[in-house]
């Protein structure tokens, strides 16, 4: 549209409601946002507490009680060091950054799960039996989904193997929550249960049924919210889409495949969570829990946790960038918390949220890098401290996320979708 177009309709109050100042203010915005570098985003959320002086930041000189038993390992960039047990992903350490700085004051599993998933403390106590879409605050995966949409029937945000603790819409309201898919892809007997159609009725069947829905919107159910209206037409595109399942039918990959990301339930939601975003899911959540390591932490990582990292991490990562995907999207490994330096009596390690380590890949983010870093022990950062807004904030910007954009509850409370936070220097 031409300036002097706009100024006729503005002067008349024409354009669509608004005011000929905001309309400049938004053309100004929208000349001046960076576009989005990622279209989707894999969130590989390894519920309890990794530890991340057993994984990501070793610390191979230190005291044998904070150290551990494992060893660093070379990588495939020189000068970086990861643990022994995570071969595969040292291969591919070209492909992702790890932040080593990442730090916050929230050792609660409850709370420190919703500080992370949403950018804001938790308004509840740790341990709080809240349902997790009753929180205040949106999860990141509630925003993406208000803030960009749907680009196919496939949901725009969606929850494997089960729902994500903090990752519900709060205040914004249960239009915006997430798919959860109630199942293990791993198990042999997979199915999403809200895919399949009811029996007895027939496509035709369900056509008049769909009909007969909207013809009711306008009158007998006139009073029904409009979210509803909204719900009902989603799931019906849902169901009737071939394409949305064809996205969950993790059969149809050939076995190889499957092995590669390893058959269990991190792998094969790894693997599901690719496919998902293939077919045009914008934010893929998954929970995968055992992490809260705090009686024998050793032989519980060594033989089952790290391994299933392992795998499931490297062949997504493989997996993306063989079929060009890795660049647009970005892929997020990371607990809500660390663990304590040093070990304790029970030969586990304790909550420890003042560092922590993040992996990033794809999406616009710089690869092939360490940053941050923390002291002899891996107890504190010894670089600038990387907050939970400035991770949310990040994530959501590589998205083509407005974080400046302000929200407000039904009680009237404003919420900004960042508060405050900057993005991650050096990453992007």
């Amino acid at each position: 549209m031409h300036r002097r177009t706009m100024l006729k309709l503005g002067s008349t109050g024409l354009i669509g409601g608004l005011t000929l100042p905001r309309l400049m203010q938004l053309q100004a915005r929208a000349a001046t946002e960076t576009p989005a570098k990622a279209k989707a985003c894999i969130f590989l959320f390894l519920e309890g507490g990794p530890s991340h002086i057993d994984m990501f930041d070793m610390k191979p000189d230190a005291a044998k009680e904070i150290r551990g038993p494992y060893s660093p390992k070379p990588t495939s960039v020189p000068g970086i060091q990861i643990c022994e047990h995570l071969p595969k992903i040292a291969k591919l350490a070209h492909k992702y950054t790890i932040l080593r700085s990442h730090s916050h004051n929230d050792n609660g599993h409850n709370t420190g799960y919703h500080y992370v998933m949403t950018g804001y403390k938790a308004d509840f106590p740790d341990g709080n039996s809240k349902a997790p879409n009753n929180h205040l605050f949106p999860s990141m995966g509630s925003i993406v989904t208000r803030e960009l949409g749907a680009k196919t029937p496939v949901p725009p945000y969606i929850n494997v193997p089960h729902l994500l603790w903090a990752g519900g819409p709060g205040f914004y309201g249960s239009e915006f929550s997430p798919f959860v898919i109630e199942a293990d892809p791993a198990q042999a007997d997979f199915e999403v249960r809200d895919l399949k159609a009811t029996e007895g009725i027939d496509e035709k069947r369900a056509e008049r049924r769909k009909k007969l829905l909207a013809e009711t919107d306008g009158t007998a159910a006139k009073g029904r919210p409009e979210s509803m209206a909204t719900y009902y037409r989603k799931a019906y595109d849902l169901v009737t889409s071939p394409v949305a399942r064809k996205a969950f039918d993790i059969s149809q990959e050939k076995p190889e495949l499957r092995e590669k990301y390893g058959y269990t339930t991190l792998g094969q939601c790894a693997l599901l969570s690719r496919r998902l975003v293939e077919a045009g899911c914008r934010f893929v959540g998954v929970d995968h829990s055992g992490w809260d390591h705090h009686f024998t932490i050793f032989p519980s990582l060594e033989k089952d946790m790290l391994p299933h990292v392992d795998k499931a991490f490297s062949a997504l990562i493989e997996d993306l960038d063989q079929r060009g995907m890795l660049e647009s999207t970005l892929v997020v490994l990371m607990g809500e918390m660390g663990r304590t330096p040093r070990v304790n009596n029970d030969a586990g390690r304790d909550h420890w949220s003042m560092a922590q380590s993040v992996v990033f890949a794809g999406g616009g983010v710089k690869p092939g890098q360490i940053l941050g870093a923390t002291d002899k022990t891996a107890a504190y950062p010894t670089t600038e401290p990387v907050s939970v807004p400035d991770l949310v904030k990040t994530v959501l910007c590589q998205m083509g996320v407005d974080t400046s954009k302000v929200y407000y509850t039904p009680q009237g409370r404003p919420v900004p979708i960042v508060d405050g936070g900057k993005t991650i220097k050096d990453l992007v």
